[in-house]
């Protein structure tokens, strides 16, 4: 073999290897990427199914409830204009509470249900998620246009 033809050998390899290496990396990216979405974009089927997910909007007021065991809690997370129920089962964060912005990271059931692995408050009185609050935006939005649609 010449040295002409090792060479263009040995650069096809480098190069087969550098594919196979990026394709690792990308396929690595795309199983560990989670993405946000607010209960009206759920509901309308935009999440993954099976996957898991960020859900994002405001506890609702008068739907937490715990249980006997202490660590398991259900409670709705809202966009102001629909409504996703929520199951976690563990420790809460000190800044949760009913009317305040959350992040829930878990995969929705077949049922209809958010099972959260994860629970993410905000963390202090003035800052809210930008994700959160476009998806308050576009629910108070979404529930006024058909407020409006209905009363016409």
């Amino acid at each position: 073999m010449k040295s002409r033809h090792k060479r263009l050998a040995f650069v096809i390899a480098g190069l087969t290897g550098l594919a196979g290496a990026a394709a690792l990396v990308m396929n690595a990216f795309n199983d560990n990427m989670v993405f946000f979405f607010s209960p009206t974009q759920v509901l309308a089927k935009e999440a993954p199914e099976g996957r898991a997910f960020r859900l994002g909007g405001l506890v609702e007021k008068g739907s937490l409830k715990r249980e006997d065991d202490g660590l398991t809690v259900h409670f709705v997370v809202t966009d102001m204009h629909k409504t996703i129920p929520v199951t976690y089962k563990g420790i809460l964060p000190d800044l949760f509470k009913e009317g305040q912005g959350v992040v829930a990271q878990g995969k929705l059931e077949t049922s209809g249900v958010f099972r959260a692995e994860e629970v993410l408050a905000k963390h202090d009185e003035n800052y809210m998620p930008p994700e959160v609050k476009k998806a308050l935006d576009e629910g108070k939005n979404a529930a006024a246009k058909a407020g409006a649609t209905v009363s016409q």
